[in-house]
């Protein structure tokens, strides 16, 4: 049977046989002959074309095993950060990486011994043929070295999809983020998510807490997040060494900071924590004593 697809049509021929379209052809008019050609020739490249804007693109992570992937630029960000771009292996291939999901990483430290880590990456599967990280490379961190000594065309091995979280559009009314340092990453990957996605309406408050200026990564993506969807998506900035001219928050983010910028304690909202483990812990017990329970929490 040949069958050839034609936007949502289809046009069948049971039993095809050569020998019939040649008999067919031979004893048709010229000027029809001209025409079911044509006709043949509008629907192959009309079923081409359909299988091309129809197929899944193809998903790269594998759960259970570390593939390479190489680095095609690497863009300083401050003195200790940078942001690394990774090819995939096609220009329409995807990473495979569900929302509030990350990866692990394998490298070496400055010993040459094996070293992971987990990183969430700041793109999404709308983003082909790459995926980037933001990386914050630390004098002892265990993956630093690793990152701080690559150069374009070095390869890194990841595995994944891995991590408790998991996002559906709407599955709360509004999300309270609350982030240090790199911990903006699995919150910015879940804000671009809602952001880029009209149907989804979520609100996002995010509290950011960096020791400078300099320290705040992504900030003038987030800015322009705050600019373009004001009714949707909120931040504010807390130092602990401000500039002289500083409209953010000052020192560490506090109970009442949580309280004016956060979503009030609701069935329908959830409180996000990512930053070191201290930071984790007094900001679980403010959320305590502000009256979130477990379920409106949860740290990556």
């Amino acid at each position: 049977m040949l069958e050839l697809p034609l936007l949502k049509m289809s046009f069948r021929f049971t039993k095809f046989d050569l020998r019939h379209l040649r008999y067919f052809a031979e004893n048709l008019h010229p000027e029809l002959l001209g025409g079911a050609v044509a006709l043949v020739a509008v629907g192959l490249t009309a079923a081409y074309f359909y299988h091309r804007l129809t197929k899944v693109p193809k998903k790269c992570l594998d759960p259970n095993n570390f593939k390479e992937f190489e680095l095609i630029k690497k863009t300083q960000l401050s003195h200790n950060a940078a942001r690394f771009k990774f090819a995939l292996p096609t220009p329409t291939s995807v990473l495979g990486l569900p929302v509030g999901k990350n990866i692990l990483a394998r490298g070496s430290d400055s010993s040459g011994a094996e070293v992971m880590k987990s990183y969430t990456p700041v793109t999404l599967d709308s983003d082909v043929g790459y995926f980037e990280l933001v990386v914050k490379m630390y004098p002892n961190g265990k993956m630093s070295h690793h990152f701080r000594e690559m150069k374009v065309g070095d390869k890194l091995a990841v595995k994944g999809p891995k991590g408790r979280f998991s996002y559906k559009p709407g599955q709360v009314r509004a999300f309270g983020m609350i982030a240090g340092g790199t911990g903006i990453t699995p919150m910015f990957q879940i804000t671009r998510a809602i952001l880029e996605n009209p149907k989804d309406k979520t609100k996002i408050s995010l509290l950011y807490a960096n020791v400078t200026v300099d320290d705040i990564l992504l900030k003038e993506e987030l800015d322009n997040f705050a600019s373009k969807y004001p009714s949707q998506f909120k931040v504010y900035y807390v130092l602990n060494k401000p500039p002289n001219e500083w409209n953010g928050g000052v020192g560490y983010i506090t109970k009442d900071m949580i309280q004016t910028h956060c979503p009030a304690p609701a069935r329908d909202i959830q409180i996000l924590m990512c930053g070191p483990q201290p930071m984790n812990n007094t900001m679980t017990s403010y959320l305590n004593e502000l009256g979130y329970t477990s379920k409106m929490q949860f740290v990556f």
